[in-house]
């Protein structure tokens, strides 16, 4: 009989993260979700708990999925059965050290890093997104390494796969690139990029989403009167493979200088090299963890927007080097970003869970 899963969430089971894991747990596991279609992590969070304690389901380990650390503290106290935490985010580094919203010695910076530091020492498995991010949890929250795996993000398989499309406008070699507009993210790089290429009329970047910082990129652009950058707003999730499938090249990122974009591989790569896509990354220990500048991707140095645009237009000029990184990245994902990868690297860290418990 198969061991049952109890996956239980702040953010939405949209959520691409959430949804990836959801699947992956789904081929080993039987999975009851308690989540929330609510507005806000608070009402998710609190939603969902309330739903539990209604409940009271007969389960063999917990999955907290992301957000889930303060699911994990209270869940910690409501029933002693094992924990999975997936640490997808850390409370204290978004808050206090990506965005600076508050000053790490606040009451509220104290109290994110109790989130973290708590979450963690009440799981029993403890998972985060690469191997850089598990160091991050290691040395800020002292979480015990035989703890912490790394099980990188991967896509939706059924969306993300590679398409025989040619770009919309061959007069044009389209640049692609969507996000939130988070600090972190760097789009500002971007727009400096195309503004070096301004005499390159030929290159066009695409830029999709919305968040943050989107207003001051769109100041940035009228700023600098660029004609060789377009803004398309927020991208449904459906539509995403249409846009990637025409572009010539896209822009993984993240290319901040901010600490945590080190320690990432944004979504949008695991996207862009699932449908076999050439595309620049930043060149990170993270990135470093699953390819190889070059062979898989193209690496430049983060916050560095002379550099972006040197490889964009390298790209742009050398279609040898395109077809040979394209296929490279192509050739990682099917090995170890697939569905069936992660989920067979979910089961042992959920049997090692179970195991631990039983003791």
């Amino acid at each position: 009989m198969k061991p049952h899963v109890l996956f239980i969430s702040g953010r939405e089971v949209g959520y691409i993260r959430n949804r990836v894991l959801l699947d992956a747990l789904r081929t080993h596991f039987e999975v009851t979700v308690f989540t929330s279609d609510a507005h806000s992590t608070v009402r998710r969070t609190i939603s969902g708990l309330a739903r539990f304690i209604a409940r009271r389901p007969d389960y063999d380990v917990c999955f907290a999925g992301f957000y889930g650390q303060p699911l994990a503290i209270v869940l910690s106290i409501l029933q002693h059965k094992p924990i999975v935490l997936d640490a997808y985010v850390s409370t204290y580094d978004t808050l206090c050290e990506d965005r600076r919203r508050f000053r790490p010695r606040s009451p509220m910076g104290r109290l994110a890093r109790w989130l973290d530091r708590r979450s963690c020492q009440v799981a029993t498995r403890v998972i985060t997104d690469t191997q850089a991010h598990t160091h991050y949890f290691r040395e800020t929250f002292g979480v015990l390494e035989s703890k912490l795996t790394a099980v990188y993000v991967g896509c939706d398989e059924a969306l993300f796969y590679p398409r025989d499309e040619m770009p919309a406008d061959q007069q044009h070699f389209e640049v692609f690139y969507y996000g939130s507009f988070l600090p972190l993210h760097g789009t500002e790089v971007i727009v400096q990029a195309a503004a070096l290429l301004r005499d390159r009329p030929e290159i066009y970047f695409t830029l999709g989403g919305d968040g943050l910082r989107r207003a001051a990129v769109q100041r940035m652009i009228a700023d600098l009167s660029l004609t060789n950058v377009g803004l398309v707003g927020w991208i449904p999730l459906e539509q995403l493979p249409k846009y990637i499938a025409r572009a010539s090249v896209c822009l993984g990122g993240h290319f901040s200088t901010v600490p945590k974009a080190a320690r990432v591989i944004s979504t949008k790569t695991f996207q862009f090299v699932a449908m076999r896509k050439p595309t620049i990354v930043a060149d990170n220990p993270a990135t470093r963890e699953l390819f190889t500048p070059g062979e898989h991707v193209y690496a430049v140095p983060m916050g560095d927007p002379a550099a972006l645009a040197e490889a964009i237009e390298t790209l742009a000029d050398n279609c040898l080097l395109r077809r040979r990184i394209a296929p490279g990245g192509y050739e990682v994902f099917q090995k170890r970003l697939t569905t069936r990868a992660i989920a067979d690297q979910l089961a042992s860290v959920i049997q090692d869970a179970l195991c631990e418990s039983a003791f």
